[in-house]
C-alpha cells in the first residue's frame, strides 16, 4: 500500500494526504464507496432545491442576484474550511451544496435568457459526462496511472493560473481573448478545459476508492461527495461557457 502514497487528485480539495487521518469521537465505522455515493446524491438533490428556488425567480427580480452572490461567495468561504476541516465536511457540505445551488441557479438563469434552452443541455452533458467517465473508469478503459494523474494535475494547475491572472487582468479592463473569445481559439481553449474538468472526475473516483480501501474515517464520506460536488460544478459550469460561445456564433 505505500506506493498509494503518491496519490494525487487533480482536484484541488482532494489532496494526497486527505484520508490519512484519525477518526473522531463520533465515528461509527470506516468510508464506504457506497456511503459516498448516497451522500453526493443527497447533496445533488439539496443543490438542486436552491438552484430551481432562484431559477423561478423573474430575471429582474433582485433577490436573484442577492441569492446568487449569497451563494458565490458564502459558498467559497464553506469550501475553504471543508478543505482545511475535513472532520466538519458532514455539516459544511450539506451547506455548501445549498449555498451552491443559489449560485448556479443565478447563473444558469442569466444563461438562458440570453440562449434559451442552453442549461438543459449542459445538464444533459454534464451528467452524461458522469455516468460515461464513471462506467470507463470502472471497467478499465480509463486508468488513472501516476502520469495521467500527474498530467491532470499540471493541466489543471495551468487552467487555474490562465483564469487567476485573467481575474486580475479584468479590474483593468484587460480581458484575454483565449478565455473570453468566441474565435476557434477561444472556442478550442474552453473545449480543452472541459476536457481537463471531465478528467478530474476519474481522479475523484480512484481518490474515493482508495479511501475506502485504507479503511478512511466514516466522515470522509461526506468529504469525498464534497470533492465531487466541486468537480460536477467545475464541469457544468465550463460546459455552459462553452456552449455559450457556440451560440453566440450564430
Amino acid at each position: 500500500m505505500s506506493n498509494h502514497l503518491s496519490l494525487r487528485s487533480g482536484n484541488p480539495v482532494l489532496r494526497s494526504d486527505s484520508f490519512i487521518g484519525r477518526h473522531t469521537k463520533t465515528d461509527t465505522g470506516t468510508m464506504t464507496i457506497m456511503g459516498t455515493v448516497n451522500k453526493t446524491a443527497l447533496c445533488l438533490l439539496l443543490l438542486m432545491t436552491t438552484a430551481i428556488f432562484v431559477w423561478n425567480l423573474s430575471p429582474t427580480d433582485p433577490r436573484t442576484s442577492m441569492f446568487m452572490l449569497i451563494g458565490v461567495f458564502g459558498g467559497l468561504i464553506v469550501a475553504l474550511i471543508t478543505t482545511f476541516k475535513q472532520h466538519l465536511a458532514p455539516y459544511t457540505t450539506p451547506i455548501y451544496a445549498l449555498l451552491e445551488g443559489f449560485a448556479l441557479g443565478g447563473i444558469s438563469k442569466f444563461f438562458e435568457t440570453m440562449y434559451p434552452g442552453i442549461v438543459n443541455q449542459a445538464v444533459f452533458l454534464t451528467f452524461g459526462t458522469l455516468a460515461a467517465l464513471l462506467l470507463a473508469y470502472r471497467s478499465g478503459i480509463i486508468k488513472p496511472t501516476e502520469n495521467f494523474k500527474l498530467g491532470i494535475v499540471a493541466a489543471t494547475g495551468g487552467i487555474f493560473f490562465i483564469y487567476l491572472i485573467s481575474f486580475i487582468l479584468g479590474f483593468f479592463g484587460i480581458n484575454i481573448p483565449l478565455v473570453h473569445s468566441n474565435s476557434n481559439f477561444g472556442i478550442l481553449f474552453s473545449f480543452g478545459v472541459v476536457v481537463i474538468a471531465a478528467l478530474n472526475l476519474v481522479l475523484d473516483f480512484d481518490f474515493i476508492e482508495e479511501g475506502a480501501e485504507r479503511g478512511a474515517p466514516q466522515y470522509m464520506e461526506w468529504f469525498g461527495a464534497f470533492g465531487l460536488l466541486v468537480t460536477l460544478i467545475w464541469l457544468y459550469l465550463e460546459i455552459l461557457h462553452l456552449l455559450a460561445k457556440l451560440q453566440s456564433r450564430r
